[in-house]
């Protein structure tokens, strides 16, 4: 069995670029279906037939690629353009609205802290007041047993306990609400054995992708051994 060559279609004038280049591959694409589909290479000459074919569509590709790359240049400027004409103002973490706010929110959080910190010192002198009057106020109770004008003192120790309770109560929502302050947890790594065994049970699949894409770039630097891995060489089309 002999196997003609694939010859490019014939250009004529002021027809599309893209066109042209479309049904190139189109016919080259219908003709790689014949051979995939097929029965596997068992001569030379159908070798061959496949290589020129696989060239074909190896520059094909190249040349669609360059005109794709070459149609949305403009777009690509303009697009460039307007991100060229926005990034001095709004860029993320480099533009002015972004370098005043961080400015600004620096004095801002530095003043709202200190007031949050006076409000919370408030609130925890209103609280030891609260709980020392209280625990006068219920000391006057178990002492008054038998005395009436005590025991009449006593429960207005009590009351008057009972008020600076509430005061305590608002001093404390006052320090934890309306700061102008968010909450932000943090983290620091101090123990790594441990965080790696953490991490390692939480989600393996992604350490094995990692660790995966790390051989990989070993063995495409040209190490030939990785600790846990069996490397080998495989033969591909070029």
């Amino acid at each position: 069995m002999t196997y003609d060559a694939y010859t490019l279609p014939p250009k004529t004038h002021n027809q599309d670029p893209f066109a042209l280049v479309k049904q190139e591959i189109e016919d080259l694409f219908d003709e790689a279906k014949n051979f995939a589909d097929g029965e596997p290479i068992n001569s030379q000459e159908m070798h061959d037939a496949i290589e020129k074919l696989y060239d074909g569509l190896h520059e094909a590709g190249k040349r669609a690629d360059a005109m794709r790359i070459e149609e949305k240049k403009p777009l690509d400027d303009a697009v460039q353009a307007v991100q060229d004409k926005y990034n001095p103002l709004i860029q993320p973490k480099k533009g002015k609205v972004a370098l005043g706010k961080d400015a600004l929110g620096t004095l801002l959080a530095a003043w709202r802290k200190k007031v949050a910190d006076e409000k919370a010192e408030a609130a925890r002198l209103a609280r030891v007041e609260a709980d020392r009057i209280a625990a006068e106020a219920q000391a006057a109770i178990r002492a008054s047993a038998g005395n009436l004008e005590a025991r009449v003192e006593a429960e207005e120790l009590l009351e008057q306990a009972k008020q600076v309770e509430k005061l305590a109560r608002r001093a404390d929502k006052a320090a934890t609400t309306g700061t102008g302050l968010r909450t932000v947890w943090r983290c620091t790594l101090e123990d790594e054995g441990k965080a790696l065994d953490w991490a390692y049970g939480r989600a393996p699949e992604r350490f094995r992708e990692m660790v995966q894409s790390m051989a990989e770039e070993t063995v495409r630097a040209g190490m030939r051994s990785v600790p846990g891995f069996r490397v080998w060489d495989d033969k591909v089309a070029a």
